[in-house]
This record gives C-alpha cells, structure tokens and sequence, in this order.
C-alpha cells in the first residue's frame, strides 16, 4: 500500500501541487475560461439538437475536410465546443471540466486555448491532408471533426510531460492507439495527429527552457565589480 501511494505522489504530486493553492485561494473564479467552455459546449449541443439549431451550429462550428481551408479556420476555434451528435453529452462535459480546468490551474487561460486550437487544428489539417494523399477514404471528407475530445487529449498529453507524470501521458497514448487499432475510424486517427502535434509542442517548450536555463548566471558565478 504504501508503495503504491509513494508511486501516486511521484507520479501526481507535482500536479497536485500546482492545482491545489489556487484551486484553495480562488475556487472557481480560478477557472473562468473552463466554466466558459462547459457552458458553451452544453448550448451548442442543446441546440444542434433542435430543428432550429442544428443549422447554425453546424454553419459556425462543425469542421469537415471537404470544407476550403480559410472556411475551416473560421470555424475551428467554436468546434473545439461543439460536441458530437452520437455520444453522450455528459462525458463531453465532464472531460472539459476536469482536464480545462486543471490545464487552466497550472498554465493559465490563454496556454490551455493555445495547446487546444492547436490539437484540434492538427486533427482537423490531418483528415485534410490524409485524404489529399489518398491515405485515407474520401468519405472521411464529409466527417466532422472531433469537437472538444482531441483539445483534451492534447491537453492531457501535455500536462503529464510538464509535470512529470508521464506514465498518465503515456496511458492517454497507448488508449487513443488501441482505439485506433480497433475501430480504425477517423476519430481515432485525429487524436494521433493532435497528440503528436502537442509531443512537438513539448519538445519545442523543452527546447526553450533548456535555453532559459543555460542563460541564467550561476548563484556561485562570481559577480564583477566595476
């Protein structure tokens, strides 16, 4: 038992610590951006789901391959909210809720919509390009893409290599690869694109505080008098 609770606090500890003083000192007023994205995913899919919104929401947020590229940025940024139609709203919410937030704790509002746009940006360019070099079917050109799930596959990805937990990021990627592997669908191959899209990313971030760091003076350098 207590092996297993020294391995949680190796693996989560820093995660844990990151979250918890402004989770503690501000609460809910910590997570703007994330209570933003539940309450907007939650209207999007009440009204994509009425004959009046359906429509709309597809106009504004739903991404396909077929769509021309200028058309397909426009909408990107809303179909980060826009869940789908087939599955169960709930698990939508909850993962925004639970992996938004705890983004937004340790790396701030506009970093968690970074690393997000930038993950569903690399799913949605990917079925564009995948289908351009016949690597992938042409009806996948009329799939929508994956709305807010590949935004928190990435953003899970990204947080388990800056806090060290990387057995949760790789649990995350060998997930996403058996999905692939045993439903072979779009979905699955636009998470694998946004999850190497973040791994770039890291290493990109990794690069620059490597960087950062060779830059600072050493606390022994001797300081020179003038």
């Amino acid at each position: 038992m207590r092996r297993i609770a020294r391995r949680a606090r190796a693996e989560w500890g820093p995660l844990y610590e990151a979250v918890h003083e402004p989770l503690v000192e501000r609460r809910w007023r910590a997570v703007p951006m994330t209570l933003g994205a539940v309450c907007l995913t939650a209207v999007t899919q009440i009204a994509q789901n009425q004959a009046w919104g359906y429509r709309p929401v597809q106009d504004l947020g739903a991404v396909r391959a077929e769509d021309p590229l200028w058309l397909a940025l426009l909408r990107t940024p809303l179909s980060l909210f826009v869940p789908a139609l087939d599955l169960p709203v709930w698990g939508a919410l909850a993962q925004i809720l639970l992996v938004f937030g705890i983004a937004e704790l340790c790396l701030g509002w506009w970093r968690t919509f970074v690393i997000a746009y930038a993950a569903t940006l690399a799913g949605t360019l990917y079925a564009r390009v995948g289908i351009a070099l016949d690597r992938l079917p042409a009806s996948d050109a009329l799939v929508v893409d994956t709305g807010p799930s590949a935004a928190v596959v990435g953003l899970a990805v990204f947080l388990g290599w800056r806090y060290r937990a990387y057995a949760t990021a790789a649990a995350v990627i060998v997930a996403i690869v058996v999905e692939v592997l045993l439903k072979n669908n779009l979905a699955g191959k636009e998470h694998l694109a946004a999850i190497a899209a973040v791994l770039a990313l890291c290493a990109v971030a990794g690069r620059v505080r490597a960087v950062e760091g060779q830059a600072r003076p050493s606390p022994e350098a001797p300081v020179r008098r003038r």
